[in-house]
């Protein structure tokens, strides 16, 4: 289980108005902002066959020998409410008990958690002082993966050697992503987490072998790169990139709705300083069931396959990035900037359309700010510099909300025609069942950026059949003055 928790550096911006872009969102820590332009003018655990069974059946020698090391360490107990087990998605918490909502099921010591402490106290913490945290992780992990006298030995036995996220997949694999923007952003991630790897190893590994049982490979980095992405904990008190031995069992649930009371750090007791992890059951649990949460309810579907390789097939989990870009070419682009971060937006600016979701609010006025231009320029004078954002939040002329509808029906029109399957193809796929999990996540993902460029493209195409029906900023302006009748007739005053 894991929030998502380092930031990927935004890819260079295309010199366009209006892009596509692949972004992710920007995670804490990680995340890319590659970008298409268009031109205007869970986690799911890989094991074994053997390793997965029914919640009842008995969980193999390695997950067995994991629960007796945290019993003879005293983290957990025959009283313990939950147990491993092997569940559909691979390993997961099983409830030993009736458990009520709300009810903590582990609590997890410090002294078992694996940070950028544990890394400091370790004997590469000298090396990896002055490395990104989740870097510094990602070396500790490996190191001790590779050590056969590790004292997290039975720990990282039971670890996957790879997930479902698009990160492994293989290019054939990756093909069925055509045209998606997740496509751009797992190649972007692929990218960076390489470029990364090829640092750290000039930097650390390289000159301090002496260090390392083995060597260590990229393929090494991507496995330490994925266990991270999809297990660590974040959103915790002074506590930002952990991974929680057994309670990163934890599985998803998409029918749980609330995030509240799953997770926190606190205090082992009046006169400890040590801290606990303890995970709550967001809801009631019957004995024999998994103990499942929710991982995040703000994620797209396209993070949630980056992250953790699977998707949801709620419609709200479908979501396509819309990049718009002030043009340093811009005669006004001066102009256009500073009244852009003046509201809290800047050159580039990233909108997240949802299926099924109203267009966010900053959208359109940041479209008509990036298009104005000709006789409409001098909204951009000082003197408008205060009120102009209300003017954009209304048409500016016919000819402004014309070209903006033009340019993102354009544009949803290009990003359509980069995908080698229809909405129909797709969901006739999924009607027939028994995909292979990766190319159902490749489907669910393409089918659903579609579906909301189809919306996209919907929204402005009526707009722009509306054209005429708008009242535009010199009307409303001739109307505040009395200049203008109710019915938009021009009221002549008559002279002695």
């Amino acid at each position: 289980m894991a929030a998502t928790l380092f930031t990927l550096p935004s890819a260079p911006s295309p010199s366009t108005f209006l892009s596509s872009s692949t972004t992710l969102k920007h995670l804490t820590a990680f995340t890319t902002k590659p970008t298409v332009p268009i031109h205007l003018t869970k986690r799911n655990i890989c094991l074994s066959a053997a390793f997965v069974h029914s919640p009842t059946t008995d969980p193999p020698p390695e997950v067995q020998t994991f629960w007796q090391w945290l019993q003879d360490q005293g983290v957990v107990s025959a009283k313990s409410p939950v147990r491993p087990g092997m569940v559909p998605e691979g390993l997961g918490l099983i409830a030993k008990k009736d458990i009520s909502r709300n009810e903590v099921v582990l609590e997890i010591p410090n002294r078992f958690w694996i940070n950028q402490d544990a890394v400091a106290a370790s004997e590469i913490g000298s090396v990896c002082s002055g490395l990104k945290p989740w870097i510094s992780v990602a070396l500790f992990l490996i190191r001790e993966k590779l050590k056969e006298d590790s004292q997290w030995r039975v720990y990282l036995d039971i670890l996957p050697e790879f997930t479902d996220s698009t990160v492994f997949w293989s290019e054939e694999e990756l093909a069925e992503l055509q045209g998606t923007q997740l496509l751009s952003t797992t190649l972007g991630v692929k990218e960076y987490v390489q470029n990364e790897f090829l640092k750290v190893e000039e930097e650390i590994i390289l000159p301090n072998k002496q260090l390392f049982p083995a060597p260590i490979t990229v393929d090494d980095f991507f496995w330490a790169f994925g266990i991270l992405r999809s297990r660590a904990f974040s959103r915790l008190r002074g506590q930002n990139l952990v991974l929680i031995p057994l309670a990163d069992l934890i599985n998803h649930s998409p029918s749980i709705t609330t995030e509240d009371y799953a997770w926190e750090i606190k205090g082992a007791g009046l006169f400890s300083r040590d801290l606990l992890f303890s995970l709550r059951s967001p809801l009631s649990v019957k004995a024999g069931e998994q103990v499942l949460i929710q991982y995040d309810l703000n994620k797209s579907n396209a993070e949630l396959a980056l992250d953790y390789g699977f998707v949801e097939s709620k419609s709200e989990r479908n979501a396509y990035t819309l990049t718009l870009e002030i043009s340093e070419s811009d005669p006004f682009f001066g102009d256009k900037l500073d009244i852009a971060e003046t509201n809290g937006l800047g050159e580039t600016a990233y909108f997240d359309i949802v299926l099924g979701r109203p267009l966010p609010p900053a959208l359109i006025p940041y479209l008509r700010l990036v298009a104005l231009g000709g006789s409409d320029a001098f909204l951009l004078e000082s003197i408008f510099r205060n009120t102009i954002w209300g003017h954009l939040d209304l048409p500016v002329s016919r000819a402004n909300e014309e070209l903006i509808c033009r340019v993102v029906c354009d544009a949803c029109k290009a990003a359509l025609s980069g995908y080698h399957t229809t909405i129909e193809e797709d969901e006739k796929l999924m009607e027939g069942g028994n995909l292979d999990p990766r190319l159902e996540i490749a489907v669910g993902i393409r089918a659903g950026e579609k579906k909301v460029l189809q919306q996209i493209d919907e929204i402005f195409k009526e707009r722009e059949s509306e054209l005429d029906e708008l009242e535009y900023y010199q009307e409303r302006r001739l109307r505040d003055l009395g200049l203008v009748g109710e019915q938009g007739e021009i009221i002549f005053w008559e002279t002695k």
